[in-house]
């Protein structure tokens, strides 16, 4: 009889467990769906826009930067003002290789400098650059009355969160019969701090009075750069002006940055430029 009684405990734990194991999961569903459906919830995500672009050291952002500059053509001062394009509302769609250099028509992300702050920004880092001799105290501030500025990202497309967004400063076109003594004619500017990557300025100075070496010491420590080499490579005919000379900067992996201190003689134009 006891052993009948068992058999038939065990049968009824066996069914048992072959029902929960069927109806239970849809059981326990439904029962989950009940405390969520028809309710609102509030969940704390990470938003897309933050974490748009990785963090890059100095060096590795002056890197793409240049990679970027080097695959559209641009002039490279007002030297070449027959040739000079307008940057405004202008997408660049034949560029060559991995880089790309476009205008950012979506404007500022909200960590970015605005359009109405950029030409604060510009102004004080001309400053930066006076105080450290860079530039002399003669130069004009820019305001957005005379001056031009357009919103940039400089992509590295394969990996586009290496990513570089970046003002350019350029005297509006509108200004062609004004005085350019002492006045910057074109500057890029990071778009997180201010800094000023690449300038042309008109100056009363001459090459002679300048230092190129201790310019890109100075240059590199505003910019937090690690300390240039000399480029041993130049030759005179790489720039349209004898005056000049160029350093290298370590960039990403194993690449490296050029970065060329020159001057244009006649029109008095200072320039630093960065090229791959």
């Amino acid at each position: 009889m006891k052993k009948k009684v068992r058999n038939l405990s065990f049968l009824l734990f066996v069914v048992l467990i072959m029902a929960l194991s069927i109806w239970g999961p849809e059981a326990l569903a439904k029962y989950k769906d009940r405390a969520i459906l028809d309710e609102t919830h509030e969940q704390t995500v990470e938003s897309a826009s933050e974490g748009y672009r990785y963090t890059l050291n100095s060096n590795e952002k002056l890197y793409i930067l240049s990679r970027c500059l080097n695959s559209q053509n641009l002039p490279e001062s007002e030297q070449n003002a027959l040739t000079r394009k307008e940057a405004e509302n202008v997408d660049f769609p034949d560029l060559e290789g991995a880089y790309a250099f476009v205008v950012n028509h979506r404007g500022p992300s909200g960590k970015e400098i605005t359009s109405e702050e950029i030409y604060e920004a510009c102004n004080k880092g001309l400053e930066m650059l006076k105080e450290l001799d860079i530039l002399p105290d003669g130069v004009r501030k820019v305001d957005a009355a005379s001056y031009d500025a357009t919103l940039y990202s400089a992509i590295d497309v394969p990996e586009p969160q290496n990513n570089v967004a970046v003002w350019k400063m350029s005297l509006s076109t509108s200004q062609k019969n004004a005085n350019k003594e002492n006045r910057l004619i074109d500057a890029y500017i990071d778009a997180d701090d201010g800094k000023i990557y690449e300038f042309y300025v008109r100056t009363s100075r001459v090459w002679e009075d300048m230092d190129p070496d201790e310019i890109a010491a100075r240059w590199s420590g505003y910019m937090g750069l690690t300390d240039p080499e000399p480029y041993e490579a130049a030759n005179p005919l790489m720039e349209s002006t004898p005056y000049f000379k160029k350093y290298v900067y370590s960039g990403m992996g194993n690449e490296e940055t050029i970065v060329t201190i020159g001057f244009y003689e006649g029109i008095n134009e200072l320039f630093l430029k960065i090229s791959k």
